[in-house]
């Protein structure tokens, strides 16, 4: 028989399909109601210009309650820190830890912090 007959009506078949399916869908969509599409593509961009706005807001927050400036305890450099972290003077090295708005020294356990006082001679020598 004709086997022309029999390509030309699968090409006629894949042609229709490519139109009748999106068709389907168009129709399926229009019935079922297209407002929940709109509403939530409306949703997702209220979303998307809020989100930026929120995330600013938050982490200037979240800054004002981290940020310590003080002063090093050792060498008197202003330091710019967050709370609760630890880290080194940039000036002496000296290893430091944010806490309650101020810089504190981290000291091995069992040292003991001195204050070293400067004696003149002649003060030492005229006490004989």
């Amino acid at each position: 028989m004709n086997q022309g007959t029999t390509k030309n009506f699968m090409f006629a078949l894949s042609e229709l399909s490519r139109w009748v399916v999106p068709l389907l869908i168009v129709w399926l969509l229009v019935s079922i109601g297209l407002g929940w599409v709109v509403k939530s593509i409306l949703i997702i961009l209220a979303l998307i210009a809020i989100a930026p706005v929120v995330a600013f807001v938050g982490l200037r927050w979240w800054l004002k309650r981290n940020i310590i400036i003080d002063r090093c305890p050792v060498c008197s450099y202003e330091i710019t820190g967050l709370n609760q972290t630890q880290f080194q003077c940039p000036s002496c090295g000296e290893p430091l830890k944010g806490a309650q708005d101020h810089f504190e020294r981290l000291t091995p356990p069992g040292t003991i912090e001195v204050d070293a006082v400067e004696v003149s001679p002649k003060t030492f020598e005229g006490s004989r």
